[in-house]
């Protein structure tokens, strides 16, 4: 029998709990670590269309890389929306788990996933930052093709087009302040979902190339990768559970 706490379990193994930052609000938000589950509805975020679709299919636990209640709740009005996300939840007897950064810096989590996304070669790194070589070398114009048809999403490019990129370094979601980082572990370009400006001002002059990528686009592979891997657990052992990816996108 698959529970909530053993879905905990097999996260925590994977991406341990008590690595998370400090504000993070990862583990498992509503539910009971008892309650038996069937059907894993798996999202980016929990938001009331993700809890519409968990509804839809019959999921009794929701995993999402990015938690509610960052901050601390004073109420649950239903006028305000997470609070209106949390009570729909609760009625519907719907647990909640969430592997945030943990997942992000953990070996085999979001970061190292993105990057064989991309298809680096060579990756290495620690902690939320990693970094490997391209295939082969490409003008910052072609890795912009390049990085739109591995993640099929829009990229932003911020470097002159001409100058070429051979090692890359990245940090899911918005981790543009790494590209320092990066540049001294020999990357002439960074990946994030979100570059701030005078970040992306501050590389390009150090001849750093720069790719803002989407937040969403950069951490739902790895969200995705962890589907995967909750599936052929479930599988190994016999559980008669099904994993769902949620088919919507961070806005729907």
């Amino acid at each position: 029998m698959l529970t909530v706490g053993e879905v905990y379990r097999f996260i925590d193994r994977k991406a341990p709990f008590d690595t998370q930052e400090d504000y993070d609000n990862s583990g498992i938000l509503l539910g009971h670590p008892d309650e038996q589950v069937h059907h894993i509805l798996v999202a980016l975020d929990c938001t009331m269309g993700v809890v519409q679709e968990a509804e839809e299919i019959g999921a009794d636990l929701i995993v999402t890389h990015h938690p509610l209640m960052f901050s601390p709740r004073k109420n649950l009005r239903e006028d305000d929306g997470e609070a209106a996300i949390l009570c729909r939840l609760i009625r519907g007897h719907k647990a909640l788990i969430a592997a945030h950064t943990c997942l992000d810096r953990a070996p085999g989590g979001i970061n190292d996933v993105l990057a064989e996304a991309i298809g680096l070669e060579h990756i290495t790194g620690e902690d939320f930052l990693r970094v490997g070589d391209l295939p082969h070398p490409m003008t910052v114009a072609d890795c912009t093709l390049w990085l739109q048809d591995h993640l099929q999403t829009v990229v932003r490019p911020m470097g002159k087009s001409t100058n070429m990129v051979h090692r890359v370094g990245l940090c899911s979601g918005a981790g543009s302040e790494m590209w320092q980082q990066a540049k001294e572990m020999g990357a002439d370009a960074f990946v994030s979902g979100e570059i701030h400006h005078h970040h992306a001002l501050a590389a390009c002059q150090q001849g750093v190339a720069c790719f803002e990528c989407g937040h969403a686009a950069t951490e739902t592979v790895g969200i995705f990768a962890l589907a995967d891997a909750l599936q052929k657990h479930a599988d190994a052992v016999q559980w008669n559970v099904r994993v769902t990816k949620s088919l919507l996108n961070a806005y729907d």
